[in-house]
């Protein structure tokens, strides 16, 4: 599933595209062809993201409410728009460019009131600015859960996904074990600050890239990391191979019903 810099990157690639623009809506696909009728024409307004949901505003009209889940993906494509292929369940056109949408969990024209709702029942997101950690520390403070699951709640904390969360524990020395009560606010801020630039860099490069540079391939001398994800990582899908720091094998669970990685001796238990 994508992480929230992929949301923060797509906003503000609809922003560039075809904000301000009269721009022509379809949904070939079928689903969304109702609320598409009403959008056809309209200026698209603001686009927007909260954690790993993108908001696109139309002016008039309402909000299109993306929710990309698993397996949705968007492909911006130059010069007219060409017969759809495959299952587009959201074209946005104007006279050069396009933007399929395919395969989304959630694809919903949805008013301001229910727009505010649904940010309500979200977490604070690192890569808004207005957005204070304060809220998320409150419900992590007083919880019992561990922190690895926390971080992956999107009520607690918005935009977060497996890799992030497996990266800036490791960067920050916190066993993901550990309840969330059982941080201090120090450690909490430094979280924060560390997901702040890691996903701001994500959002600029397009990938996630979280080694420090004494660490990189060419600062050890060691072979670039071959992945699908893309971008240089401490211990995410490392599973048994030595950590880059300590040369201790990387350790991997279901936790919480996704994968959890950690270095045992890099995030020790708390007073080991």
């Amino acid at each position: 599933m994508p992480e929230g810099h992929t949301l923060h990157r797509l906003a503000a690639e609809y922003q560039r595209v075809f904000g301000g623009e009269s721009v022509r809506v379809s949904s070939p696909q079928g689903p969304f062809r109702p609320a598409a009728l009403r959008l056809d024409g309209r200026v698209l307004g603001p686009a927007e993201a909260h954690g790993k949901n993108l908001f696109l505003g139309f002016e008039g009209v309402g909000w299109v409410h993306v929710h990309l889940g698993l397996y949705g993906k968007v492909r911006f494509g130059e010069g007219p728009a060409p017969a759809p292929v495959g299952q587009v369940r959201l074209r946005i056109a104007a006279a050069e460019h396009y933007a399929d949408l395919r395969g989304p969990t959630t694809c919903a024209l949805i008013s301001s009131f229910e727009k505010k709702d649904v940010q309500h029942r979200l977490g604070p997101d690192p890569l808004r600015a207005a957005d204070s950690s304060d809220p998320a520390w409150q419900r992590i403070s007083r919880s019992g859960t561990t922190v690895a699951a926390l971080l992956m709640d999107q009520k607690v904390l918005a935009g977060v996904g497996n890799i992030y969360r497996a990266e800036v524990l490791f960067r920050q020395g916190i066993d993901p074990h550990r309840p969330g009560r059982d941080l201090d606010r120090a450690e909490w801020d430094a979280i924060w600050s560390d997901l702040r630039g890691l996903m701001r860099d994500g959002v600029r490069d397009g990938w996630i890239d979280t080694v420090r540079p004494e660490h990189t391939p060419q600062a050890m001398g060691r072979a670039p990391r071959e992945d699908a994800h893309g971008g240089e990582v401490y211990v995410y899908r490392r599973a048994g191979r030595p950590c880059l720091v300590c040369g201790t094998p990387v350790r991997t669970e279901a936790h919480a019903s996704r994968n959890l990685f950690w270095c045992p001796t890099c995030q020790p238990p708390k007073g080991n």
